[in-house]
């Protein structure tokens, strides 16, 4: 993946959202530190805290995080991450189940907060709480606005073959994502970044980028841009049935899509094999083969067919070309190399064409 270290404001044009000629360096911390009440649930968030923590602008007052929530197998309460890294620099939790009554709200107005920051919160935040700080509310988006609002915008980006994705700090409104941009910040996608990759890298990219903005509301030189509704999308959150693989596509689709549910929901088909029940397995990104037109013994196969072995990778048709994957998991079981995989699971370990159907 590619990305530059610097900060820069935005400007935007018919076709892109672009850096403005003037380069933010590294924020000079205000005269009095902001108060800021920060919210956030995930490791996204997480990151964004860290990196409050240790700029020395401001004083994270009081972290806000989802409730403790049962996950896993075993259904143990987990801290959010945010809630662990804060407990570990000694800053206040709150852990509301919403704001709905006034009791939450008064809880929070009693902190004083010059900003509120938001990263990953996951809760609904009414007008009641936004009009709270002194400077605003301030959201850290990983898209470049307008373009994917909502809840998977890094997993979407990916899926949807984008080459550039980005940070956007924003002003909150109480709708979803539409509030005006304080600074953004583009960054390549690599033909092979996952959304795990992704994800880890925008993190910290948000979080330099937000110390700018968060210095620019201090000294007053901070200037909005409203976003182009006109040119809105949407990143719906991802479910499990997200992680559905659809051979039908070009292999360039189907590279995107794994990549873009990756780690999760963890892409997926499921095997039909002559004579035997169906076997569901998961694939890790692989990559892109050769043209089906290119190998005659390849381009009768419908899509899905797996083919064989192509330098000791699975072979799977897609529309127009090979896919090449080289781990393989079925279910319930740890993941193995493809020669292993065509041994063990279709009896085909001379990888003669046609071996079976993934779909």
């Amino acid at each position: 993946m590619t990305g530059q270290d610097d900060v820069q404001d935005i400007m935007q044009d018919d076709n892109a959202t672009t850096a403005a000629e003037q380069v933010a360096t590294a924020p000079a911390a205000p005269r009095t530190p902001l108060r800021v009440v920060f919210m956030g649930t995930p490791g996204f968030a997480a990151v964004i805290l860290r990196h409050l923590l240790e700029w020395d602008g401001c004083e994270v007052i009081a972290a806000y995080t989802q409730p403790d929530r049962p996950c896993g197998r075993g259904q143990q309460c987990r801290p959010p991450e945010v809630k662990l890294l804060a407990i570990e620099h000694g800053v206040p939790v709150y852990q509301p189940l919403n704001f709905k009554t006034e009791e939450a709200v008064a809880e929070l107005r009693s902190l004083r907060p010059d900003v509120l920051v938001v990263a990953a919160y996951g809760l609904i935040l009414p007008q009641s709480v936004l009009d709270i700080p002194r400077l605003g509310p301030v959201n850290v988006h990983a898209s470049l606005l307008p373009r994917l609002r909502g809840a998977a915008p890094i997993q979407r980006a990916v899926m949807a073959g984008d080459a550039v994705t980005g940070v956007t700090i924003m002003r909150m409104e109480a709708s979803l994502d539409t509030g005006p941009m304080l600074l953004q910040k583009a960054m390549g996608i690599d033909i092979n970044d996952t959304a795990g990759d992704l994800h880890d890298q925008l993190a910290d990219l948000g979080g330099r980028l937000l110390t700018v903005a968060l210095g620019k509301l201090a000294d007053g030189t901070a200037v909005v841009i409203p976003q182009d509704n006109d040119r809105a999308t949407y990143a719906a959150k991802l479910t499990k049935a997200d992680g559905l693989i659809d051979w039908n596509r070009p292999a360039a689709q189907v590279h995107a899509h794994i990549r873009g549910v990756t780690p999760w929901p963890g892409a997926y088909c499921t095997i039909q094999r002559e004579g035997q029940k169906e076997l569901r397995v998961s694939l890790a990104p692989g990559r892109i083969g050769p043209l089906r037109s290119d190998a005659p013994e390849y381009e009768g196969a419908a899509p899905g067919t797996i083919v064989g072995l192509v330098d000791e990778q699975l072979a799977i048709a897609c529309a127009d070309r090979l896919y090449l994957v080289d781990s393989i998991r079925p279910a319930d079981r740890k993941p193995m190399d493809a020669r292993a995989f065509l041994c063990g699971y279709l009896n085909a370990c001379e990888c003669d064409g046609g071996l079976a159907v993934c779909v």
